[in-house]
Parts: structure tokens; sequence; C-alpha cells
């Protein structure tokens, strides 16, 4: 037996993480960790009886914090099992994908899987990795996507986008537009997209797995027509959000201050790396987000070195940018010992 031909052409996306032990910059999560009402909802959790199908406590709890029905939520494993339901929703062999990159590789992967000709319109670094909406736009309309992808504020550059712009896009997508605000909760001033959903063919992710700092636990949740809502749900597997996760996002829909402190904490950080780093000789990029996309001579080079320190940081190579690296906001002293370190290496003229 064979698998289809894209499982066989398929190769894993690159993620954060890091063996404990190592401080770990390489994640994009609140700094704080998880808010100690969080913790104690998923340690009171009662796990030997199957979760609520489809999460419908935490879905409505959602509804009701957004203004928005039941139906035009639903809750998955992470942000990042919604954007493959949608793949498996919607898409057949052949279908056209956009993808406005360089970003998060698994809107490409998800899709290829399914068949489809994904085609990415990447931002450049002398354009301070702003989109050229023309030209994002000329492409929509021409390729007329069933699926098009824009992560705002875009992971890995922390480019934020305006309104007027995600409309326009919206404007000219034939199918879907997905708008993946994993990271909106870390912007200091984000604007409302919710008003968006009033097109039916806009989808938003937004991930308390990152505003909560629930990477174990995964949870995110989309927003979209009911339509659309059902359709993903038709092919979500079941009990794909356990108990213990609707626990924590329930008390986490509560904890809307924990995210507040860790967006403050989150930019102080990214201010001092980015001032201090600068001082070092390396190229920090302008970031609405909470981590920083950061010019080093060689990604690769600079990552293994700060493992040597202990160290963990996004080597952004597998984004097709071999020359930088990405630091999640972590607590002030951890940017301290960061910051030391790659003093040290570059006195040392290791990277």
């Amino acid at each position: 037996m064979r698998p289809r031909p894209e499982v066989l052409a398929s190769a894993p996306v690159v993620h954060g993480g890091a063996p404990p032990g190592l401080v770990d910059f390489s994640v994009n999560s609140n700094p704080l960790g998880p808010a100690p009402a969080v913790l104690a909802a998923c340690r009171a959790a009662t796990i030997d009886r199957y979760p609520e199908p489809h999460a419908a406590p935490l879905r409505a709890a959602l509804a009701a914090t957004l203004g928005l029905a039941p139906d035009q939520v639903l809750v998955g494993n992470g942000s990042s099992e919604l954007l493959w339901l949608l793949a498996l929703a919607y898409l057949e062999r052949g279908d056209r994908v956009l993808v406005v990159g360089p970003t998060f590789g698994e809107y490409a992967r998800a899709c290829q899987l399914l068949g489809a000709v994904v085609t990415e319109l990447r931002a450049q670094a002398d354009d301070a990795f702003q989109p050229d909406i023309a030209a994002l736009v000329a492409s929509a309309r021409a390729l007329r996507p069933k699926l098009t992808f824009l992560c705002n504020p875009n992971n890995p550059t922390g480019v934020y986008l305006p309104a007027k712009v995600v409309a326009a896009l919206l404007d000219a997508v034939p199918g879907l537009l997905v708008l993946d605000e994993a990271y909106v909760d870390f912007v200091e001033a984000p604007w409302d997209a919710r008003p968006l959903l009033a097109d039916s063919r806009l989808v938003l992710l937004r991930s308390l797995t990152k505003s909560h700092a629930l990477a174990g636990v995964r949870l995110g949740y989309a927003l979209a027509a009911p339509a659309t809502i059902a359709h993903l749900q038709a092919v979500q597997p079941p009990w794909s959000v356990n108990t213990v996760a609707i626990a924590a996002g329930l008390a986490a829909v509560e904890a809307g201050h924990h995210v507040a402190a860790g967006r403050r904490l989150a930019r102080a950080a990214v201010a001092y790396l980015s001032d201090q780093l600068r001082g070092l000789g390396w190229a920090p990029r302008p970031t609405a987000a909470n981590f920083l996309l950061v010019e080093v001579r060689d990604a690769a080079a600079t990552t293994a070195a700060l493992r040597q320190y202990g160290i963990q940081v996004r080597d952004c190579t597998s984004f097709g940018l071999p020359a930088y690296v990405r630091l999640g906001a972590r607590p002030l002293g951890d940017c301290a010992a960061l910051v030391a370190v790659a003093g040290r290496l570059a006195t040392a003229e290791v990277v």
C-alpha cells in the first residue's frame, strides 16, 4: 500500500520549542505563562469522561464575550487544527490557494496535502516586509483561489496590516479569506476585524494557545458565517478539544486582565531587546507583535552558538530567511541574559 502522492511529497514544517533546561525564545506566547485561574481549572478538570461535543460550553462563552452567535464560533485543538479543517472541507486536487508570505508553513502544507496548487506572494526585506497590496489584489483576481491565507500580525515578520488593506483583499478574493489573528492580543492598539464577518467569505482564526500560554493544551477558535462553521464542524474529528482544554478556555475567557498584563510585558521585552541588540550590531525589525525578527549574518550559526549557552531562538531559515532569527518575548531577566550572551558572541566574532 502506498499513500497519495501528496503525502509522499510532504515535508514536516519546522516549529519552535526547546527541550527542558534551555531558555526558550523560540515560541511566541504570553511571557507571563498561564493565568493562575487557568492552571487551577486545568487541575480541577474531570478527565474520566468524554469532553462536551464540539466544546459546546466554551463555544457559547466565546460567542457571548465576542457578541456573536454560537453558530459563528468553532473551537479547535489549536488554531492550526482549524486551518487544516479549512483545507479538508474546501479543497480538491488542482484548486488554487494564495498565501501571503513569508509566513507560517502549515498554511501551504495543509493545502498541498489536499492536492491544491499553492502560490506564495512574499514580502521583501527591502520593503520592510510590507506586502505589495496591489500585487496581492491582482493575484487574487487572476488566480481566483479557493482559500487565501493572511497572518496579521504576521509570523515571523511582525507586520500588522490596517483594516482598509484587509478589506481590499477581502473584496478581491472569490473564495474564503482566512485572516489568522493568532497574535492580535499582543498588538498595542488592534483594530476590530469582527465587523468584516458581515462578508461570508471571511474566516477569523484566533489562538488562546498564544494569548494564554497554553502550548501544551492547544486551543484556538474560528469565527465565520454559520454555513462555514457548519462545514468545518462536519470534518472535525470527534472530541478534538479535550476536557482540560475546555476547562482552560472557560477560565481564560474570564482572564482578560492576564492577557493585558502579558501584552505590557511583551511590549517592554521587545523594546528592550530591539534597543540592546541593535547596539551589538544585530538588526531587529520593527514589530507589532510579541516577537522580534532579527537579522544576523547566519541564522543557523547564531542559533547553534546561543544553544551552547542554554538559549534557544528560532532559526528562520525554514521561512526562507536564512539570515534571520526570531525572538519571542520573555521576562526581562531572560532578555538580559540573552543580551549578555549575544554581547559575548559579538565580542568573540562568533556571529
